[in-house]
């Protein structure tokens, strides 16, 4: 069969789903992708460049989807070329939500046309107006939040299948739109993000950690408030204090990749660490920055306590990472969070309360051998629901391939004289 994928990043979260298709030498698969897009092995990749706009004269209710339809565009140059040369796909998958899924119908009306959900913003219980620190959205801000659906909307409305990683996710998005979409995370490859009791990791600095020493960990794409910086550092003077022999491994970026930039012009990262610079001692406290997977992955390892926080808001690849390497994971208690974490897998504290994170992870610092079924439990959780080969990619191929629940959406024909002309 021949295959294409659609995202702006790829491989993104289509990279074990498309690796395993490309795999099969019956079968032909490609990719669009932005530049930045990454090959992979049995996949030929056909990447697009983006050209520079000015958005000055746009509204700013509709700059999103103006930088949406420019993806759109290029999207439709790669597909016809795609067309031309005789690759007509039977399945196609596509991000509903950055405008490249917008030409996808049309370039390609035979193809069972698959999109893929992954958020739905919304005014309420979602990663806006949560967080009581920053001011809630304006009525003109709640009016760019809702326009920021219109390309997930239309791919929704195009698409035989949409797919959504987790329950929570896919609850995000209209009722009346969730007949449509099934449940399947893009999964986790639990033979390579696995436990291994003899890490170690060296530090810049030349120390080496090792698993079961008293190591704190916290991941996040960029240190932000979303992903819970904020409270993570405000916990760090009390689990510091209270256990002298702890180190911390931070890893992350100091950009922003959620919502508003700082109003100092200084990264969250600064901002959040200056208010409790004088508290601790920063030779413990390592910030290591982006890092390649392997060496992440020995963070992971080397860690008794690893935190991790979330606005309600898209659940992070490194939550289930964390438990699928057997780390002791102390979460927020939000919704994205509970789906995966029950309190015998890991641990919830409220996400506003530094207090109760830092009580929390000082207990699993002091008593290590207490928590080892939760930690067992946390790998058990992600290999029976979340495992990339035994589990996600399965249910994705029998989702793809099963019969059509609704008939295929093709573009309407337009006959002379159907308006009355010709």
């Amino acid at each position: 069969m021949k295959y294409l994928f659609v995202h702006n990043n790829f491989p993104a979260q289509f990279r074990h789903l498309a690796l395993h298709l490309g795999a099969d030498p019956k079968n032909e698969v490609r990719a669009i992708g932005a530049e930045g897009s990454r090959p992979l092995p049995g996949v030929t990749l056909h990447r697009y460049a983006l050209p520079p706009g000015s958005l000055a004269a746009t509204h700013p209710f509709a700059r999103r989807f103006d930088g949406e339809a420019r993806r759109a565009e290029q999207t439709l140059y790669v597909a016809t070329m795609l067309r031309a040369s005789g690759f007509t796909p039977d399945i196609v998958v596509a991000h509903s939500g950055w405008g490249e899924a917008m030409p996808l119908r049309a370039a390609f009306p035979d193809a069972r046309l698959a999109a893929y959900c992954e958020y739905f913003y919304r005014p309420r219980d979602s990663d806006v107006n949560f967080d009581p620190e920053f001011p809630e959205l304006g009525l003109d801000g709640l009016v760019g939040l809702h326009a920021r659906n219109a390309a997930s909307l239309l791919a929704l409305a195009d698409c035989d299948l949409a797919l959504s990683p987790t329950r929570w996710q896919r609850s995000t998005f209209p009722a009346e739109f969730r007949a449509k979409i099934r449940t399947v995370h893009e999964g986790v490859d639990t033979r390579l993000v696995a436990p291994d009791p003899s890490a170690t990791l060296r530090l810049d600095d030349g120390t080496v950690l090792r698993a079961g020493e008293e190591t704190v960990t916290f991941v996040a794409r960029n240190l932000e408030p979303l992903r819970g910086y904020h409270v993570f550092c405000r916990a760090l003077p009390a689990i510091l204090r209270s256990r002298p022999a702890a180190r911390v491994l931070v890893v992350g970026g100091f950009d922003v990749s959620y919502g508003q930039r700082p109003p100092s012009g200084e990264s969250w990262h600064r901002v959040f660490l200056n208010e409790v610079a004088g508290e601790i001692d920063l030779s413990r406290v390592h910030f290591l920055g982006h890092l390649p997977f392997a060496r992440y992955l020995d963070v992971l390892k080397v860690s008794r306590a690893h935190v991790y926080l979330t606005y309600p808001f898209v659940l992070s690849w490194s939550c289930l990472e964390a438990m699928a390497t057997g780390c002791a994971v102390v979460a927020s208690d939000t919704p994205p969070v509970r789906e995966v974490i029950d309190g015998s897998n890991g641990l919830l504290v409220p996400f506003h309360d530094p207090a109760a994170l830092a009580a929390t992870v000082t207990r699993v610092l002091a008593e290590p051998e207490g928590f080892g079924r939760m930690r067992a439990a946390a790998r058990r959780t992600v290999v029976e629901r979340y495992d990339m080969a035994g589990v996600c990619v399965p249910e994705a191929m029998r989702l793809l391939h099963a019969p059509a629940a609704l008939p295929r959406r093709h573009p309407p024909r337009f006959e002379p004289g159907l308006f009355g002309a010709g």
